[in-house]
């Protein structure tokens, strides 16, 4: 490999070249803050289909799970289902907030319970947070390809992946990232098909990974291996990771109608459904061939030893592209959160709006350092991800679905769950013993976030705002950002509740 690795180099620059190419191309497109953060609002059906599924096949979804389903065979197709089904509900429960115009999800949380600034406080910080993790997922995942195809210090890689698919954010901004994220889905969801062809014909056929692997391995979605509770937490983990991820909805605010959020999340959760198996063929059969390796590295031990370099370097732009596309949506959604809540939390005012972009590209900056400092401690990107969304987000989807759905619920309510949340998950952290049991602390997490946001909210007084006002708050709260004024937004169409 290493004659090699000056090739593979070179087609990660070539590739980091090309998207910075197409962010100038885009950066044509912004004129004003809310088009550099929110893209004009007006994303089509096929380029929210495009940044979807590239955002849903990400790190841990491919690199993730090829590395553990090198370990835990048919268990690496759970990524992918869990994140259907993530998909699917968010569709069925969420996609209709499109008509509010909210602008971070912090706001639509504020929304549910009645523009409470405690509440949008506190969210936005939590959410910050959230994305900076996703984005130092996806950093890790993408130094992982290039500290094993070119011998560099996992350090030094690292810090060259966030520059990769930071640039070309920077240069364009959202709009970038639609863009961008299109081709690379394309680009990935074809790679990752070519090497799973590949891989079947070199080791003989599924049927001879059924023989060969180990039988727990091969049964039924792994479960055999892992256990069915551990499994089952993956897949809700997963699936609560897209439900309350910043970047997904992020997606629905910038659409430019409910009806285009509710097809395209359809159709990019049957892609993604039909993709998670993908993955677990490619590590069965990586475990086949060298049960010696890290599990990690699966995926680019294939892509540079087994196969000659131009299918290597086709594999390796595909993982590439999982990796940055993903990366900048987060990027970018963490960037409009610290902007849109944030920063109003700790001023007590929205940034200028003349100058929102050059505070946007701060932000990314700011933001780029932050994610490389949280990748500091950790390398396995699946425990990375589980651990972290059961912590973070399992109280934001909780106070979510409360908020919307049951009228009595209240702030203070609202506010228990997203600590009891967090406070369950980082106790079972601490245990051993109940982390072996459970797989990691979604489940838990997510039944004490319910009760203590149910009873709390039963102790507490109900809020009596109408929708309409609180509609008028928040529109006032983001009209230095936004083009519309608080009338002119109540006065749409879409924001009849």
């Amino acid at each position: 490999m290493e004659n090699n690795q000056g090739i593979y180099l070179g087609v990660f620059i070539a590739f980091t070249i090309l998207m910075i190419m197409v962010g100038l191309w885009v950066s044509k497109k912004v004129k004003s803050g809310e088009d550099f953060l929110m893209g004009g609002r007006g994303l089509s059906l096929p380029l929210l289909i495009g940044t979807t599924i590239a955002t849903l096949v990400g790190t841990g979804s491919s690199m993730g799970a090829v590395g553990f389903a090198y370990t835990n065979g048919w268990a690496g197709a759970l990524y992918g289902i869990g994140g259907s089904i993530g998909m699917f509900v968010l569709l069925l429960l969420f996609a209709d907030v499109r008509k509010y115009n909210f602008m971070t999800y912090s706001e639509e949380l504020s929304f549910y319970f009645g523009g409470n600034k405690l509440i949008k406080g506190l969210t936005s910080i939590i959410l910050y947070i959230a994305s900076i993790g996703w984005l130092g997922a996806h950093i890790m995942g993408g130094s992982l390809y290039l500290s094993w195809i070119t011998g560099m210090d996992p350090l030094l890689a690292k810090i060259i992946t966030a520059l990769g698919f930071a640039v070309y954010t920077f240069i364009g901004g959202y709009l970038a990232v639609v863009y961008t994220d299109t081709i690379q889905g394309v680009i990935l969801f074809l790679g990752f098909i070519l090497l799973t062809v590949l891989t079947l014909m070199k080791i003989g056929g599924y049927s001879h990974i059924s023989s060969e692997a180990p039988a727990e391995m091969v049964s039924f979605l792994g479960v055999d291996q892992m256990g069915v509770i551990p499994a089952i937490s993956l897949a809700v983990v997963i699936a609560v990771g897209v439900l309350a991820t910043p970047s997904y909805r992020h997606r629905i605010y910038s659409s430019d109608s409910t009806a285009t959020v509710k097809k395209g999340f359809l159709v990019s959760g049957i892609l993604f459904i039909l993709f998670s198996f993908f993955p677990s063929i490619i590590g069965m059969a990586a475990h086949i061939m060298n049960p010696d390796i890290e599990a990690g590295y699966a995926f680019p031990y294939l892509a540079t030893e087994v196969f000659p370099v131009w299918i290597g370097a086709i594999v390796l732009t595909a993982g590439l592209s999982a990796t940055m596309s993903s990366g900048s949506s987060d990027f970018i959604a963490a960037v409009t959160i610290l902007l849109g809540d944030v920063y109003q939390v700790f001023t007590g005012k929205n940034p200028e709006k003349e100058k929102m972009i050059m505070y946007s590209r701060i932000a990314l900056v700011g933001t780029l350092v932050l994610a490389f400092l949280f990748t500091l401690g950790s390398n396995s990107i699946i425990g990375y991800i589980s651990n972290f969304v059961s912590t973070v987000m399992s109280g934001l989807l909780v106070a979510s679905i409360l908020g919307k759905f049951w009228p009595r619920v209240t702030w203070q309510g609202g506010l228990a769950s997203l600590l009891c949340g967090s406070i369950t998950s980082f106790t079972l952290l601490q245990s051993p013993k109940l982390l072996a049991y459970w797989g990691n602390p979604i489940l838990p997490s997510l039944a004490v976030a319910f009760l203590a946001g149910i009873v709390v909210s039963l102790l507490t007084p109900q809020n009596t705002m109408s929708k309409e006002d609180i509609l008028k708050k928040l529109a006032k709260d983001r009209e230095m950002i936004h083009t519309s004024s608080a009338e002119e937004v109540l006065s749409n169409k879409q924001v009849t509740p």
